[in-house]
């Protein structure tokens, strides 16, 4: 420190031991000390309603069918659907160390609010700061138990929510959701743009509802026109790691909460990518 040090460091340019000192502080909370997780991604859209629940819901299963421990957090607080689409029903147990997750079959573990309310259709009508609080317990009061890869369904949109995620938890990644209609664009680059803002890596986009397969010739057929989401990829400087059918036999096994036995190879390219991330114990 200099000796005419004023000790106002926005309006001096030297690097100094005080200067690190009055760098802003992490905001990323600590684990359960009883919790190991590896690596943290994050399912993130601009909108609502494209599908980023099913693209987490098969994310970990992809990666528990490899024989790794997977984990949901779910973030989306007041819309939340992935208990029903794995067919959990239990409630999380807590005990003094902290929650106990709910498991799936195939021993994905998962957190969700449904988990903890008395009946899951009961709406949860908090304001953005408790449901901010809530997601942050999510992440410290859970005992994620030497979770290989934890996957973040997070809620639509850039607000409280969001923003406590990527404030809050360290994200390894995020996975971009998108929609063949024309709003792609709007969509991917909010999400972009945020994530740059919040210095979270963009592993890619998947388009969700992206085409029908004739039943005859097996050719796609563009439902909701062609898809752009190629070019709006480049646009953004992101990879295409997948593309997911209107299907209805996804949809049915969402529905009767058996998302576990859905097989296909769209989003192959989306597990490589969160493969190659270093593994860093949190």
């Amino acid at each position: 420190m200099s000796e005419e040090c004023t000790h106002d460091c926005s309006s001096c340019g030297a690097d100094c031991s005080s200067r690190e000192k009055a760098s802003p502080k992490s905001f990323i909370e600590k684990l359960n000390e009883s919790s190991k997780v590896k690596k943290v991604i994050g399912i993130v859209s601009g909108k609502g309603g494209v599908g980023k629940s099913l693209v987490t819901g098969l994310l970990a299963t992809a990666f528990s069918a490899k024989g790794k421990h997977a984990a949901i957090l779910d973030a989306d607080i007041t819309g939340p659907t992935i208990p029903r689409m794995f067919g959990v029903n239990e409630r999380a147990m807590s005990i003094p160390q902290g929650i106990i997750p709910s498991r799936t079959r195939t021993g994905i573990d998962i957190m969700s609010i449904n988990l903890m309310l008395e009946n899951p259709t009961d709406p949860v009508i908090w304001r953005g700061p408790v449901i901010a609080g809530v997601v942050k317990q999510f992440w410290t009061d859970v005992i994620w138990d030497d979770v290989d890869y934890m996957f973040v369904d997070m809620p639509p949109g850039t607000g409280d929510v969001p923003l406590t995620v990527f404030q809050s938890i360290p994200l390894d990644g995020v996975i971009i959701v998108a929609s063949p209609q024309d709003l792609v664009a709007m969509i991917v680059s909010k999400a972009v743009n945020m994530a740059n803002m919040m210095n979270i890596p963009i592993l890619g986009a998947v388009e969700n509802m992206s085409y029908v397969e004739c039943p005859h010739c097996n050719k796609p057929i563009y439902l909701y026109g062609e898809s752009h989401i190629e070019a709006v990829c480049e646009e953004n400087g992101i990879k295409l790691l997948g593309r997911i059918p209107i299907n209805p036999e996804i949809a049915s096994a969402c529905d009767r909460g058996d998302i576990e036995s859905v097989k296909g190879s769209w989003i192959d390219d989306a597990v490589s990518a969160i493969e190659q991330i270093p593994a860093s114990e949190k």
